[in-house]
């Protein structure tokens, strides 16, 4: 990867846009500001004035939390943000700041960036990342890139059916989150839902008491961290990967949440496999879309180097 170059960094999640530069191995934060979810002409032109701000740089790498089809950075589909249903996102912002501009899932992105050291050197060649927050976001990384499904950036890690009851058949079809999927069981919103129960206001205020010492919010991030453990058990099936990392807003409780996420994965896995994986929190937290979004770019830009 070259380590010289400057690259722009986006993140745009359903409430925030973040903007950041990538100048040889240092990424500064730059800009900060609500995101304009409604219209996608004003959405564009937010993210090509915060770009713009950063003055010169190579190329543009931008995280959303959407489903993207890769062969043209197109925007598909996004739960969060009104504006962005299929948009075409890299070919209309490449035309208004005249650089390359890359797409990708935001999770797939805080995956790349806990698959890259500080100075830019490959730590793993495969990682898997859970982003936990008010949904549930999923990323992995094989070969230092981002692993993307046979038309778009997939890995929708939230939406893997973790809690059907299949005695009569499949469950019905619905609305995203379905209440067989992950999401419902182990994101933010189920975190609140168990701290409600539990007299807290809030997954927030339950996580601050567990930190504390109260034994019910220990026990309740137990739960949500051993219904994370099923997905992450699923996830190791599948790929084996070197690394699971747990990221997202909900992480900050840490082994609360992890260890027991960990140990129900270990319970349900088949003996000796995963067995070397190693299942943490992520290390780059709230940096981590930006800056996968910037590493996006400057691999995109130095294929041969990776």
């Amino acid at each position: 990867m070259d380590r010289t170059a400057r690259t722009a960094g986006v993140d745009v999640g359903g409430t925030k846009v973040a903007v950041g530069l990538l100048d040889g191995t240092t990424l500064t934060p730059r800009g900060l500001e609500p995101t304009e979810v409604h219209d996608p002409e004003a959405l564009l032109a937010q993210i090509s004035r915060l770009v713009g701000e950063l003055g010169p740089v190579e190329a543009v790498g931008i995280g959303v939390p959407s489903v993207v089809r890769i062969s043209d950075g197109r925007v598909v589909s996004s739960a969060n943000i009104d504006a962005f249903r299929d948009v075409a996102l890299r070919d209309e912002l490449a035309s208004r700041l005249g650089v390359p501009v890359h797409v990708d899932n935001d999770a797939n992105l805080a995956a790349l960036s806990e698959a890259w050291g500080d100075d830019l050197e490959l730590l793993h060649e495969s990682l898997v990342c859970v982003t936990v927050g008010t949904g549930i976001g999923g990323g992995a990384v094989l070969g230092g890139h981002p692993l993307h499904g046979a038309r778009t950036s997939a890995f929708e890690l939230g939406h893997l059916t973790v809690g059907a009851d299949l005695t009569d058949g499949a469950p019905p079809a619905g609305d995203a989150p379905l209440p067989s999927s992950l999401e419902h069981w182990a994101s933010g919103r189920a975190l609140d839902r168990l701290a409600r129960e539990r007299g807290f206001d809030g997954g927030p205020a339950l996580t601050d008491a567990a930190q504390s010492g109260d034994a019910r919010a220990v026990d309740a991030l137990r739960i949500l961290g051993e219904r994370l453990g099923v997905g992450i058990a699923a996830v190791v099936t599948l790929l084996e990967p070197e690394v699971v990392v747990v990221g997202g807003g909900v992480s900050r409780a840490g082994e609360l949440l992890v260890g027991p996420a960990r140990e129900a994965a270990r319970r349900l896995l088949l003996p000796g496999l995963g067995a070397d994986t190693e299942i943490r929190v992520a290390h780059h937290g709230p940096q981590a879309g930006l800056r996968g979004a910037a590493l996006l770019a400057r691999l995109e830009e130095s294929p041969t180097d990776a």
